[in-house]
């Protein structure tokens, strides 16, 4: 029987880790996609107009945060290797640097969230979505500086096997934005009537909010208090930062190109008008709060292949991302089911609008054929970000996603004149792509380890 084989009792014991690991960050990753859901449903009865003009600012706002998201995502692999070699010391120093490319990110953020509202008309959105769009943006623009912060001390602890935070924190934010969002959007408690404006203004102030909790906890916590987080004030340095960015921005641009798919194609919809606008959100929402379990398993998959990787255990980095694997085959097996049996009872929580709802239930339809190869792309991927294997899989999911997916749903949705439905099908062709080409990937990668000579701790 071999060591990684799904009947060894190390399997099982990796498969319990890794549940154990994920499941925290599954929760959290659900209480980032409720925050969707809030801001939706609260949009959603403002008016169909709202809708449309959150789902535009959304698309935007997740444009420029998906590389400093995915960029600083390398700070997991980084310190779980980096502590599985008995390195902790180098932990702290490396984390003071990325919280200057974190700061550094969100000021870009903030630079493109206030210049982007401009190319809303010649990009051809339907008139009555800007003042709202324009509007969320500009509120929303003031967290960005926070979101990258906080995603930076998140990964940091994550990368230490403390996942908790993320989930209480998670949450924690989302009863803040549910109240803040209902008053600022509809103008309750002596606040004015904002309608899209003032559900950006309360994601800002959210934003702020989860940033400091999290660095409270940083400083106080005995879990962490070995590490020296904030022991002292380290100026920016080039090589640590470099270093993070060459490892890093690779994976941030294949988290753009998958997350740019979705954006674009929720861009393209905007042109067909505020009903197809507005279906398309509710069910990309939908879909993104079934993405968060196994986004969740990857990203602890990231962190027990490095871990693995850094003790120099080669068959413990194959195990780690078999047990994800099969983690993730079962969770979208029940999402799947889930969107095949409850899609109309779904939408019934978005909107009241007929039109608007039988379009959306159709489209969950599209989403429930795509579970698998989306939970099977996002594994491999978090797989590899263990093993620092970044810059092969960014040329993999442009290919997937912008060679193969986006003409495709372009070509079907608007050429042919099929409209959501045929961008959707963009969709599952790109993802599907993307988990064959993933998939292989990893297993060369894999092999490659098992066929070099036998080493120590990773140094």
């Amino acid at each position: 029987m071999l060591p990684d084989s799904p009947t060894s009792p190390r399997f099982g014991t990796e498969m319990r880790s890794t549940a154990k690991l994920a499941f925290p960050l599954v929760l959290g990753h659900v209480s980032t996609g409720l925050i969707g859901f809030v801001d939706n449903v609260i949009a959603g009865h403002h008016g169909t107009q709202t809708l449309a003009a959150v789902t535009i600012g959304t698309a935007l706002l997740w444009l420029p945060m998906m590389v400093p998201i995915g960029t600083l995502i390398s700070l997991t692999a980084s310190v779980s290797q980096l502590n599985g070699a008995g390195r902790r010391d180098e932990i702290g120093p490396l984390f003071r640097q990325a919280l200057w490319l974190a700061l550094g990110l969100g000021l870009l953020m903030f630079a493109f969230l206030s210049f982007i509202p401009a190319a809303l008309a010649p990009f051809g959105i339907a008139t009555e979505i800007i003042p709202g769009a324009r509007g969320f943006l500009h509120g929303i623009r003031w967290g960005a500086p926070a979101l990258t912060l906080f995603f930076c001390m998140r990964y940091l602890s994550e990368g230490m096997h403390w996942t908790l935070p993320t989930m209480l924190i998670g949450f924690g934010g989302l009863a803040l934005l549910a109240p803040l969002g209902y008053a600022f959007t509809f103008g309750r408690y002596g606040l004015p009537e904002m309608g899209a404006a003032g559900l950006g203004v309360a994601s800002a102030i959210m934003m702020w909010a989860q940033a400091t909790a999290f660095a409270v906890y940083l400083w106080n916590a005995k879990r962490f208090a070995s590490l020296k987080l904030f022991a002292r004030f380290d100026g920016p340095h080039v090589q640590p930062i470099r270093q993070l960015l060459r490892t890093g921005l690779p994976i941030g641009v294949t988290v753009l190109m998958e997350g740019g798919l979705f954006i674009a194609t929720a861009l393209l919809i905007a042109r067909l008008g505020a009903v197809p606008a507005a279906a398309h959100q509710i069910a990309i929402n939908v879909s993104a709060l079934c993405f968060m379990i196994p986004m969740g398993v990857a990203e602890a998959t990231t962190v027990r292949v490095g871990h693995a990787l850094g003790m120099g255990d080669v068959l413990g980095v194959r195990r780690a991302a078999h047990a994800g694997y099969a983690i993730v085959l079962g969770t979208q097996a029940l999402s799947a089911t889930a969107l095949l049996l409850g899609h109309d009872a779904v939408v019934a929580l978005y909107t009241g609008d007929l039109a608007v709802a039988g379009l959306a239930g159709s489209l969950l339809l599209y989403a429930a054929a795509f579970q698998f190869p989306d939970g099977i792309q996002v594994l491999s991927a978090g797989a590899l970000r263990g093993l620092k294997d970044t810059r092969v899989p960014m040329w993999l999911a442009a290919l997937s996603y912008w060679g193969l997916g986006m003409p495709l749903g372009a070509g079907l949705g608007l050429g042919l004149g099929w409209g959501p439905q045929g961008m959707w099908l963009g969709l599952i062709l790109g993802l599907t792509a993307a988990a064959i080409l993933m998939g292989a990937r990893f297993r060369r990668s894999s092999r490659r380890l098992l066929a070099a000579p036998p080493s120590g701790p990773v140094t």
